[in-house]
C-alpha cells in the first residue's frame, strides 16, 4: 500500500521536451524522411510532416530534454518540507547531472522515482536520450532483466486508473478533481516549444516544470489520504 511508503524515499520528477531542432528544414534529409514515416499515423492526411513537426518533442528519437525538475520530502520532528530543484541547459549536462543525483542520493533499493504518466513518458524518454548520448543508464532507469515488482517506479496516472487501462487522465484534470492548486496557470505543454525556441525563456519553462513536479507530489499525497503541501512547506533550491 502506498500509505506505507516512506515519503523521503521518493524522488518526484517531471521533464520538459522540445523538437531536436527549431525547424523541420534543419533536419537532415534522412531524418526528415524518418519523421514523415514515424508521424504518418498520428497526423494522417490532416497535416504534412513539416506542419506536424512542432509535436516532435514527444518522441525521444526526434526530441530533446530541456529541463528535468525534481522534488523530495524532508521530514524532521513531524515538520514536513518539499524541496525542488531543476536541471536545465545543455541536454547532455542535464542528463549527467540527473544521473549523478540518482547515483549519489537515490541509489538504494528503497528509493523510488515518481512521475505522472512516468512509465509511458518521462522514465523511458530519459533512458532513451541517455543511450542516444552514450550515457550509461543508472540503475533506477535500467529495467533490463527486472521483474515487474522490481521496477522502482511509481506512476500517479497508473495509481489513478485502479486497473482501468482504457483511459488517460491529465495532470491538470487530476489536480482539479482532487482540489489541488493547478500548475497550469501560465503555459501548458503545447507552448513549451515556442517558449524555448522563439522566446528563449528557459526560466519560464523551469518554473512550469517545477510546478508540475509539485503537482505530482500533491496528487501522491491525496492518493495516500495525506494533507497536501502548503506554500510554506515548499522550498525551491
Amino acid at each position: 500500500m502506498i500509505s506505507k511508503i516512506n515519503l523521503e524515499n521518493i524522488l518526484f520528477l517531471d521533464i520538459e521536451t522540445v523538437p531536436e531542432t527549431q525547424y523541420f528544414s534543419d533536419l537532415s534529409e534522412t531524418k526528415q524522411a524518418l519523421w514523415e514515416s514515424k508521424s504518418k499515423y498520428q497526423r494522417k492526411e490532416d497535416y504534412t510532416a513539416e506542419e506536424f513537426y512542432d509535436r516532435a518533442g514527444i518522441w525521444a528519437e526526434f526530441g530533446k530534454i530541456v529541463c528535468i525538475s525534481v522534488g523530495y520530502f524532508n521530514i524532521l520532528n513531524d515538520l514536513r518540507t518539499f524541496r525542488t530543484t531543476s536541471f536545465f541547459g545543455d541536454e547532455i549536462k542535464i542528463l549527467k547531472d540527473f544521473k549523478n543525483l540518482l547515483e549519489t542520493h537515490f541509489n538504494q533499493t528503497k528509493h523510488l522515482l515518481c512521475a505522472h504518466n512516468g512509465k509511458e513518458f518521462d522514465f523511458p524518454y530519459i533512458a532513451r536520450r541517455m543511450i542516444i548520448h552514450n550515457i550509461e543508464l543508472p540503475n533506477k532507469l535500467n529495467l533490463f532483466g527486472k521483474k515487474p515488482w522490481e521496477v522502482p517506479h511509481i506512476d500517479t496516472l497508473e495509481l489513478w486508473k485502479f486497473g482501468d487501462y482504457k483511459t488517460y487522465t491529465s495532470l491538470k484534470l487530476m489536480t482539479n478533481v482532487l482540489g489541488i492548486p493547478s500548475p497550469k496557470d501560465d503555459i501548458d505543454g503545447s507552448e513549451v516549444c515556442r517558449v524555448f525556441y522563439e522566446d528563449n525563456d528557459i526560466d519560464r519553462i523551469v518554473i512550469y516544470c517545477e510546478k508540475d513536479t509539485i503537482a505530482v507530489a500533491q496528487i501522491f499525497l491525496r492518493l495516500r489520504g495525506d494533507t497536501i503541501l502548503s506554500d510554506d512547506e515548499i522550498i525551491h533550491i
